[in-house]
C-alpha cells in the first residue's frame, strides 16, 4: 500500500510539472503581430475585397458639457464603441490555454476611418491607448471624447426652448461597397444607457438620443452615414428669476406710476429710470441670444412690446405735463391780465377825484359793461347816491371802490378757472384712456406670450 501510495504521488507530480503554461505574448507571436509588421494596418483586414467591412457603432451621452447659443455650438462627452471584424487574424484558444482575447495598441491594426461631420475643433481629450482582439478577429475599440460641434439652434421659445443637435458620423473615403456602417443599439436603448451613465448636465436636460442611418451620393460614389439626434431641453428657472421677473415687476412699478400726480416731477423722473432699467436687461438679452435666428425669439417680442409700452407712457406722461405747464401759464397770463385792469382803474379814480365831479364819477365808475354785474352793483350805487345827498360822499366813495375791487377780483377768478380748466380736463381725459388702454394691453399680450411659449 505505501508503494502504490508512492506510485500515485509521483504520477501526479509529472502531470502537474507538465502543466502548459501561456502567455498574451504567444497569442502575438501565433500571428506574427509586431509593431514593426505594417501588413496588419495598411488596407482593409479582409481576405476578399467584394466583401464590405462591416463596423458596429454604439455612442452613449456621458455629459453635456455646454451649449452656447451665440455660436450655436453643442459641447457634450461622449462614449464610442465600435467593434469590426478582421478576417487575418484568428486562433483556437484551447491552444492557447483558454485565451479568447488580447488588448493590443491602438496603432498595430487598421481602424476605420470614421470621423464627425460637425466637429469644428480636435478633440484634445485623452485617447485610449489599447483596443480588445477577440479570437474569432473581433476587433472592440473603446474611447471617450469631447466633441465640439455645430448646431443649428431654435431659440424662438427661449428660454422654454428644446434643442436637437446631429452627430453625423461616416467614413472619409470608403463609400458604401467597402464599408457598412450599422448601430449596436436602437435608439431607446441607447437612450436608457445615456440617462444611466450620465454624470452631469448642468443647464440642460437631456430627453432622447435616436439613431437613424442615411446614404448620400458624391461623384457617383454612394456613403453611409450614421445621425446621433440628441435632444436635449433648457430648466428655465434661472432666466425666469433673473430676466422675465424683473421685467415683470418694471411693469408693475409701470403701472403704479399712473397714481402719482401729473403736476409733480417726481413722475417723469420715476418712468425715465424703470425706462433705463429695461435697456440695460435688454443689453444682457442681446449677449445671450445668438445674432442670426430663423424666427423671432419670444422674448425679444416680450421685451419689445414692454419697452414700447413704457415708451408710450414716457410720452403720455410728457403731453400731461405740457398741457399742466400751459394751464398754469395762462392762469398767471390773466392774473396779470387783472392787475393791469386794476391799476388803470385806480388810475381813472384818482382823475375822478381830482376833478371833484361826483356824479359823473360815480356813474363812471359803477359802469359795467355786462348787464348782470351792473344789475348786482345797483343797489350799491342807490346807496351811494343817497350817501352824496346826505353829505358823506368820501367814505360811500371808498366802500364803492372796495367793493368794486372785490368784484373784480372775483370775475378774474372765475374766468382763469374757466379758460385754464379746459387744460386740465385735456390731460385728465388723456390719462384715463391712456391708463385704460395700457392695462387693456397688458392683460391681453402677457396671456399670449405665455401660451405661445407653452405650447
Amino acid at each position: 500500500m505505501i508503494l502504490v501510495a508512492f506510485l500515485l504521488l509521483i504520477v501526479f507530480t509529472e502531470v502537474t510539472s507538465c502543466k502548459k503554461v501561456c502567455s498574451y505574448q504567444d497569442v502575438l507571436d501565433h500571428l506574427n503581430l509586431t509593431t514593426d509588421n505594417s501588413v496588419f494596418k495598411l488596407t482593409r483586414p479582409i481576405l476578399d475585397y467584394t466583401h464590405p467591412t462591416v463596423v458596429q457603432l454604439d455612442i452613449f451621452l456621458y455629459a453635456i458639457l455646454a451649449v452656447i447659443e451665440k455660436t450655436q455650438t453643442f459641447i457634450p462627452f461622449l462614449w464610442a464603441t465600435m467593434i469590426w471584424s478582421n478576417e487575418r487574424i484568428s486562433w483556437d484558444p484551447a491552444q492557447f490555454c483558454g485565451i479568447s482575447h488580447i488588448s493590443i495598441p491602438r496603432d498595430m491594426l487598421w481602424r476605420p476611418d470614421l470621423f464627425l461631420y460637425e466637429m469644428i475643433e480636435k478633440d484634445d481629450s485623452p485617447l485610449n491607448p489599447y483596443m480588445y482582439v477577440s479570437h474569432d478577429g473581433m476587433i472592440t475599440s473603446e474611447e471617450d471624447m469631447k466633441v465640439v460641434s455645430t448646431c443649428k439652434m431654435d431659440v424662438h421659445k427661449f428660454p422654454f426652448d428644446t434643442q436637437r443637435c446631429n452627430i453625423t458620423i461616416g467614413s472619409a473615403i470608403h463609400y458604401i461597397d467597402e464599408i457598412r456602417l450599422l448601430p449596436s443599439s436602437n435608439s431607446s436603448r441607447a437612450t436608457q444607457f445615456s440617462r444611466e451613465v450620465m454624470k452631469t448636465q448642468g443647464e440642460w436636460e437631456f430627453l432622447q438620443l435616436s439613431v437613424t442611418s442615411s446614404n448620400f451620393t458624391f461623384h457617383n460614389r454612394q456613403w453611409e452615414q450614421l445621425i446621433y439626434t440628441f435632444t436635449i431641453r433648457r430648466r428655465p428657472l434661472l432666466h425666469v428669476i433673473n430676466f422675465l421677473l424683473p421685467i415683470l415687476f418694471f411693469l408693475s412699478l409701470d403701472l403704479a406710476s399712473f397714481f402719482i400726480a401729473d403736476h409733480r416731477g417726481e413722475k417723469l423722473g420715476f418712468k425715465v429710470t424703470v425706462l433705463l432699467a429695461i435697456s440695460v436687461l435688454l443689453l444682457i438679452l442681446n449677449d445671450i441670444l445668438p445674432a442670426m435666428s430663423n424666427k423671432t425669439p419670444l422674448i425679444a417680442t416680450y421685451c419689445i412690446v414692454i419697452f414700447a409700452l413704457m415708451l408710450l407712457s414716457l410720452l403720455e406722461t410728457i403731453l400731461v405735463t405740457y398741457l399742466m405747464e400751459k394751464d398754469a401759464a395762462s392762469q398767471e397770463k390773466l392774473r396779470l391780465k387783472g392787475e393791469r385792469e386794476d391799476k388803470q382803474e385806480k388810475v381813472k379814480m384818482d382823475n375822478c377825484n381830482r376833478e371833484k365831479e361826483r356824479q359823473t364819477c360815480c356813474s363812471c365808475v359803477c359802469k359795467i359793461p355786462d348787464g348782470e354785474k351792473q344789475h348786482e352793483l345797483l343797489p350799491v350805487a342807490e346807496e351811494v347816491n343817497d350817501g352824496i345827498q346826505s353829505g358823506e360822499p368820501h367814505l360811500l366813495l371808498l366802500i364803492l371802490e372796495q367793493l368794486k375791487e372785490l368784484q373784480k377780483t372775483l370775475n378774474l377768478y372765475l374766468g382763469c378757472r374757466e379758460e385754464g380748466g379746459k387744460f386740465v380736463q385735456w390731460a385728465t381725459r388723456i390719462n384715463n384712456t391712456f391708463f385704460m388702454f395700457y392695462v387693456t394691453t397688458v392683460s391681453l399680450f402677457l396671456p399670449l406670450i405665455f401660451m405661445e411659449w407653452n405650447s
